[in-house]
Order: structure tokens, then sequence, then C-alpha cells
């Protein structure tokens, strides 16, 4: 049989049992069965879509399948909205965008035009520069943007920009006391990068038995952790498995 027979078949099925499960008129299956691919068209355009504009959860899944497929499609709206409104907000949600993408250099451009007057010393947008600055592997400036953030804000807690310091204690040839920062938001973080980026450090060390604890450790939290969690997690948990297997038996 064609696949294009096969493949009209499979959509009048679909289309039908969507008509018996949300209890639509009964002459829209015969509308789909006799019109084939433009019945099914039909029936898509009158009934289905209609109901995803009113589905938030329709609009959220169409909206990241979007995204993965035209990945600049956010930056573009966001950079015309900037040029219509040129806003503190507008530059954030594109330097946001920007980090999303990779595009560590116009994000650390951005950034830097925000922290300015009142915003000089704003915690989430200097944070965001250092992010920016550890993506283009300068993690001198880093450093020294996190230096004057803490010195601006003296009662600062963050465990991004702790996790942001560890990676450049790090970076910059002071592994005791990266690992004494990954060791503590090992324990705090609300994620699984901070423990992947520890154990991995520790192997480095040739610290292997603790390395393979914290690994372990990440996939046991893993398995008791809700679906979601492991789903958003899962870069850091696929590669503590890679890590993990390449250690061999402890």
């Amino acid at each position: 049989m064609p696949i294009l027979v096969l493949l009209s078949l499979a959509l009048q099925i679909a289309c039908a049992v969507h008509v018996v499960r949300t209890r639509r008129e009964l002459y829209w299956i015969w509308i789909i069965l006799i019109g084939s691919y433009l019945g099914v068209a039909i029936y898509l355009i009158a009934n289905v879509l209609p109901d995803l504009r009113h589905d938030p959860r329709a609009r959220k899944t169409a909206s990241k399948m979007l995204d993965t497929v035209a990945p600049e499609r956010r930056r573009k709206q966001i950079e015309q909205r900037l040029e219509l409104a040129d806003t503190v907000d507008n530059r954030r949600a594109l330097a946001e965008e920007c980090l999303n993408l990779g595009d560590y250099a116009n994000a650390a451009d951005l950034y830097r035009s925000i922290l300015k007057g009142i915003n000089a010393n704003d915690v989430g947008f200097g944070i965001g520069l250092a992010r920016a600055q550890v993506g283009l592997d300068d993690f001198a400036g880093a450093k020294q943007t996190l230096d004057q953030l803490y010195a601006a804000n003296a009662q600062l807690r963050s465990s991004d920009a702790d996790l942001l310091r560890a990676r450049i204690d790090e970076a910059l040839g002071d592994p005791d006391a990266a690992l004494v920062r990954y060791r503590d938001l090992a324990m705090s973080y609300p994620g699984e990068e901070a423990r992947y980026r520890y154990a991995t450090l520790l192997v480095r060390r040739s610290r292997f038995r603790e390395a393979r604890e914290v690994f372990n450790d990440m996939l046991k939290r893993a398995k008791l952790s809700p679906g979601y969690y492991r789903r958003k997690e899962a870069q850091w948990l696929d590669a503590a498995r890679r890590e993990l297997a390449g250690l061999g038996p402890g």
C-alpha cells in the first residue's frame, strides 16, 4: 500500500478518534473519511486549531516546538520590542535570550549597557554579566565583576554567584578553593550542575572514590525526584552516568 495512502488512513483514524472523544457532531467523521487529506485539513482548521489557541499547555508545547525548530524566533521578537521601546526590561530580556543561545558577546554588551546609574550594582544584572564573561572564557573579567558585586551588596547570598565563583577559581588555577565552594554547593545548589562540577574536579584531582560517591548520589537523588526535575537536569545526569562508567568499578 503506498505510503501516502497509509498516512491518509492514519490521519483519518486519529481525527475520527478525536471527534468521538471530544463529542463533536458525528457528521465530521464522514467529512474526514470522504475528504481524505482535504477532510482532515478542514477538520483540523475548524475544530482542533481553535482549541489549541485556548489551551495553555498546547500553547506552551507549540512554543517549545517553534523554539526548537527556529531558535532565533524569540530573539527576533525581543529585538523588535527593543526597537519599539528601548527599556531596561527589554534589554534584560534580550540579554537573557542571548545567554540561552550562547551568544555571550552580545549578552555581555547588553548587560554592560544596563549596569549604569541606579542599576550599577543590581545583583541580577551583575550575575548575568559574569555568566556571559565565563561563557567567553573571560574568567578574570568575571571575577572582577563578582568582586564588585559582592563589595556593593554586603548581604548578598546567591547560589548562582557562588557557582560562578567556583568555576572562576577552578579556571584561574585555584582548584582547592574551587573544591571548597563546590563541596558547599553540592549540599545546597538547586540543581545538579554544582554536584557534577564538584565530582569532575575530584576526578581531575585523582580523588576517584569521592567522585564516585558524588556521581552516585546524583543518580540516586534523580530516581527519587519528580519526572520534571529529571528532564530539567538531564544534561548533568547523563554526563554523570558517562563519567561514572568511565571510572569503572570502585
